[in-house]
C-alpha cells in the first residue's frame, strides 16, 4: 500500500523573520544525487517532533503513486524511516543541504517498513514560486498518457515511454505522435519516446522529470520509435510544442 501525505497538511510559522535560517539548497540532477550516499529525515512522526532518521538513497526517479491516482514522477526513494508526521520534512545529504521533501511511504502496516519516498529539491524549486504568485502550478504537458513498465514489457518495449494515451487536443496530437492502437495483426505499440532534446529517456518517470525543465510554450524535440503492422521503424525526430497540463 502507498500511504501519501501531500495535499493533506497546512502549517503557519509563526517566528520573527530573523529567528528563521533558511536550509542550503542541494541539487536532485542525475548524477549528483547518488544511489548509496548518506541522507537524513527530519519530521514529527507520530507528534514525536524535531526527530531525525538517517539512512541512504535507495533509488531514483521512482514514480510517487497517491491512493487517489495522481503521481509525481522523479521520487527520491530513501531507508530513512519515514511515518505519517513526516510529511513536509526535508530531506537532508550529509552536508545539510536539502535534496528533497518527504512525502510517502510503501507500507503493508501503516507504519515504516523501509520504502520511503520524497519530492526532489529541483521539483519544489519550481513549483513553490508559482505556488506563491498564483496559487498553482501549471506543468509543461504534451498531453499524454505512459504505460506501465508491465505493459510496456508485454508489447516488447525494453526502454523509453510507451505513449498509450493521447489527449485528442494535446500538444502531442498536434505533433503527430500516435497512441498505443488496434492494428491489422492485433495490437499496435503507440511511439515510444527514447529521448527529450538529447536526454535519454528510459520510462515514463524519466520523461516527465525532464519536462519539468521546460516552460509551457516551449518547442522541444522528442526522438521517438514508431511501431506500425509491419513492426518497428527506424527511429525519427518530432518536434512539439509544450502546452499547460490539463
Amino acid at each position: 500500500m502507498m500511504q501519501c501525505w501531500w495535499g493533506q497538511t497546512e502549517a503557519e510559522v509563526s517566528a520573527p523573520a530573523d529567528s528563521l535560517t533558511p536550509l542550503m539548497l542541494g541539487s536532485s540532477e542525475p548524477g549528483v544525487l547518488r544511489v548509496g550516499q548518506l541522507c537524513l529525515a527530519i519530521g514529527n512522526p507520530f507528534g514525536f517532533d524535531k526527530t531525525l532518521t538517517t539512512g541512504v538513497i535507495s533509488g531514483l526517479n521512482r514514480d510517487i503513486r497517491s491512493q487517489l491516482g495522481s503521481t509525481i514522477p522523479g521520487g527520491i526513494q530513501t531507508d530513512a524511516a519515514i511515518n505519517p508526521g513526516n510529511s513536509g520534512g526535508p530531506l537532508l545529504d550529509s552536508s545539510g543541504r536539502l535534496i528533497g521533501v518527504n512525502t510517502a511511504i510503501f507500507t503493508p502496516t501503516g507504519t515504516s517498513a523501509g520504502v520511503g519516498f520524497a519530492i526532489p529539491v529541483d521539483t519544489v524549486a519550481s513549483v513553490v514560486p508559482q505556488l506563491i504568485t498564483t496559487g498553482r502550478v501549471l506543468r509543461p504537458s504534451l498531453g499524454v498518457q505512459v504505460s506501465s513498465d508491465a505493459i510496456a514489457q508485454k508489447l516488447k518495449v525494453q526502454s523509453g515511454a510507451l505513449l498509450s494515451g493521447i489527449q485528442p487536443d494535446g500538444a502531442a496530437a498536434a505533433a503527430g505522435l500516435l497512441s498505443t492502437r488496434r492494428g491489422l495483426g492485433g495490437v499496435v505499440a503507440g511511439d515510444v519516446i527514447v529521448a527529450l532534446n538529447g536526454r535519454k529517456v528510459l520510462n515514463g518517470g524519466d520523461l516527465f522529470n525532464a519536462l519539468e525543465q521546460y516552460k509551457i510554450g516551449e518547442m522541444v524535440k522528442l526522438s521517438i520509435v514508431r511501431t506500425t503492422d509491419q513492426g518497428p521503424q527506424e527511429q525519427q525526430e518530432v518536434e512539439v510544442t509544450l502546452q499547460a497540463e490539463k
